[in-house]
């Protein structure tokens, strides 16, 4: 098998302003990432000339399903964190299946995932030779929105066929997600490329997990990169959508409650002894669960934290609940920090040269789209 060599990043800055969907304009930055002779660059406005269209049609559907079902905007935010928090080694992979094989023997390229992170990984379905990251414990029966996806980019193959990835439309439908819920935008960087396969293994160990600690929750955040003050920042990312009972089930069993707002538990104990927990769903922020606001936080200091790994942040460590207690006071901080993590999280390692492409059905590379 060819080897494989993993050169240098590369950081490239270029200055010039767009604005969409944010209401400010903001100065740019492009990423030029040098990988192996290939390069990618993550830029803004990415396609104002190659598909004007794109931004106004990814806005368009998540306006339109977010305004009928306000909860799809949470899961449209939690598929592009659970795409991007997958993030591997530069290993290479036992081939899936001989077609597989033949298609990097005719391009003269080794079967590797040499990056993952956000490269639209979590859309690919599983098959009869392959296993994808759907049905790992953190996303089964949990992420939701594919269907969004799929529209998405029915419409964008319509208006400029096999132009922008499906890893940009989860970046892009983010951030509107956000906007359309009352938080502040933020222009994303696009680029990426879409994955040839995806890690299960990665996704069962990098996405957090809702009884996690703090020193577990540092641990994840900063294997990718992120510093402590990110994961209280994308961690506020929680004061929209809801929760399965079975996800908290320890907070009401008697174990890790201690910090709980007594009346706020005895509702959930209600709550989620009436029918089955792996379906009733609880608000996160019980206050205003959709609306994007700071209000998760004020939750964290009245003991209202929802999962464990939220509560934690206010009651595990005395420098996150510091963290808390800016966002508390300072709501403007929280949208200005989400903007910086959430563009942080986004240039997490994007596929580049012959280890991604341009999806023409997301669920599926195209190799295989037949």
């Amino acid at each position: 098998m060819a080897s494989f060599y993993l050169a240098s990043f590369c950081i490239m800055v270029l200055s010039f302003s767009v604005t969409f969907a944010s209401g400010n304009s903001v100065p740019n930055k492009s990423k030029e990432t040098c990988i192996n002779d290939a390069t990618i660059v993550l830029s803004f406005g990415l396609y104002q000339k190659s598909c004007p269209e794109a931004e106004p049609i990814i806005y368009s559907w998540v306006e339109r399903t977010v305004s009928q079902d306000s909860r799809m905007a949470a899961s449209l935010l939690r598929l592009h964190f659970h795409d991007c928090f997958v993030n591997a080694s530069p290993i290479f992979l036992f081939p899936f299946y001989l077609n597989t094989v033949v298609y990097f023997m005719l391009n003269n390229t080794p079967y590797v995932k040499a990056f993952q992170g956000c490269d639209a990984s979590v859309l690919l379905d599983d098959t009869p030779n392959f296993t994808g990251e759907k049905t790992v414990a953190p996303n089964l029966n949990s992420l939701r929105g594919f269907e969004v996806i799929d529209s998405i980019k029915a419409d964008l193959e319509l208006a400029c066929p096999q132009t922008v990835s499906c890893a940009d439309i989860l970046a892009i439908a983010a951030r509107d997600s956000v906007v359309l819920s009352g938080g502040w935008g933020w222009e994303v960087q696009m680029g990426r490329k879409d994955s040839l396969t995806a890690s299960r293994k990665a996704a069962n160990n990098n996405i957090p997990g809702p009884n996690s600690n703090v020193a577990t929750l540092v641990s994840n955040f900063q294997n990718l990169g992120f510093s402590l003050q990110d994961m209280v920042t994308l961690s506020g990312a929680h004061t929209i959508g809801r929760a399965r009972c079975s996800t908290f089930s320890s907070r009401l069993n008697g174990g890790s409650n201690s910090d709980m707002n007594l009346d706020f538990l005895q509702s959930l104990q209600q709550l989620c002894s009436v029918s089955d927990t792996n379906t009733t769903l609880a608000n996160l922020d019980d206050m205003t669960p959709s609306t994007f606001d700071n209000q998760y936080y004020v939750n964290l200091l009245s003991g209202k934290g929802l999962l464990v790994s939220d509560q934690v942040l206010a009651t595990g460590d005395d420098n996150t609940r510091e963290i808390v207690q800016t966002y508390v006071d300072d709501p403007s901080a929280f949208f200005e920090d989400f903007k910086n993590s959430m563009l942080k999280m986004g240039s997490l390692a994007p596929p580049t040269g012959t280890t991604g492409e341009i999806r023409v059905n997301c669920r599926v590379v195209n190799q295989f789209n037949s």
